[in-house]
């Protein structure tokens, strides 16, 4: 998971900036916006969210693969150490997409295993858009977001920047990342992209029951 630069990394300018604290926003109302009883936290970055929703009174339990941020726990998201059905709900932002595809869906997987009612998580998605914002008479500001048009999608961006993969890739597109979240026993209730960020992507995933002989 992110381990790149250590702890520092996420305590720099360069890091933290307007544009994140508008996901960061996301990711708070996300968990509010439900009330959770309990959350799980995997991926704990500069401990920001992790702080405020406890202040908040959430029963937020923290998750990271680096000793050196202070996580709750110290684990691997394809490896939780919680029993099935620990939390009611978990969340996992920027973290999937540092890790090769194959493990994205591991991960997927024990999300969905030790979680109730819902998993929201947030990817990387390099499709580039128009962002259009204006106030329009009797309707008031109004915002949308339109895809750029491109005769082919992008290669491979490689490791940069720590990822292995974004959505929007040729071997990436939404339309397979969206098919193997619903394999991996999810109900995709919503996605979207963040205006003042639309590098960044929410996933609102319903848990979906597990069949009978189900591993």
């Amino acid at each position: 998971m992110k381990s790149r630069d250590g702890a520092k990394h996420y305590f720099e300018d360069a890091y933290n900036t307007k544009e994140r604290f508008a996901s960061y926003w996301h990711q708070i109302n996300e968990v509010l916006s439900r009330n959770p009883h309990d959350l799980l936290e995997v991926g704990i970055g500069n401990g920001f969210v992790n702080k405020y929703l406890k202040e908040r009174r959430v029963q937020a339990t923290s998750v990271d693969i680096n000793t050196e941020l202070g996580p709750d726990v110290v684990a691997d998201v394809r490896e939780l150490p919680f029993e099935d059905g620990k939390f009611e709900m978990s969340v996992c932002y920027e973290v999937l997409e540092h890790m090769p595809y194959e493990s994205f869906l591991r991960g997927l997987s024990e999300l969905r295993r030790v979680s109730r009612e819902y998993v929201v998580i947030s990817l990387p998605d390099i499709t580039q858009v128009y962002r259009i914002f204006m106030e329009l008479p009797l309707i008031g500001w109004f915002r949308l977001m339109l895809p750029k048009l491109r005769l082919r999608p992008k290669e491979r961006v490689g490791t940069e920047h720590g990822h292995f993969w974004n959505i929007g890739e040729k071997d990436h597109p939404l339309k397979k990342v969206m098919g193997d979240i619903t394999e991996a026993g999810f109900e995709i209730e919503k996605t979207y992209r963040v205006f003042e960020n639309p590098f960044h992507r929410f996933f609102i995933l319903k848990v979906l029951p597990r069949q009978q002989g189900e591993g």
